[in-house]
Formats: C-alpha cells, sequence, structure tokens
C-alpha cells in the first residue's frame, strides 16, 4: 500500500479538502462496483486507497468552479 502526500491531493483539488473527500469517495465508489482502475494497484488495495492515488496522479480531477461576476 503507498502512502500519498495530503499536500499533493489537495494541490489536485484546488486546495479544498471538501471537494478532495468527494472526489475519492465517488470515485472509490466506481472502483467498487467494477469500473476499472486507472492506476497499477494489486488486488489487495482497498478502493479508497486506488482512488486517493488516482487523484494524486492526476487522472480523475474535481470540475473547475464557476466564479460569480
Amino acid at each position: 500500500m503507498g502512502y500519498v502526500e495530503r499536500d499533493r491531493l489537495l494541490t489536485r483539488c484546488e486546495g479544498s479538502i471538501y471537494k478532495l473527500v468527494n472526489l475519492a469517495a465517488k470515485r472509490a465508489l466506481e472502483i467498487a462496483e467494477g469500473q476499472p482502475k486507472l492506476v497499477e494497484a494489486n488486488a489487495a488495495v482497498k478502493p479508497s486507497t486506488v482512488a486517493l492515488m488516482e487523484v494524486a496522479s492526476g487522472k480523475v480531477q474535481t470540475k473547475k468552479s464557476k466564479q460569480k461576476e
């Protein structure tokens, strides 16, 4: 199991821990339901860890939020 630094994850989610948690949770559910993994990981790695690894590698990203004028 790999360790993913929190700072590295937050830079991928616009600095928002809320967006990071939502993105990782949604992706982990997709993986648990049978979607293919986007990073190399053996079968023993939990879907939540795989989701965080995907976010850290830049394979899964959040949508850019619209700025109000």
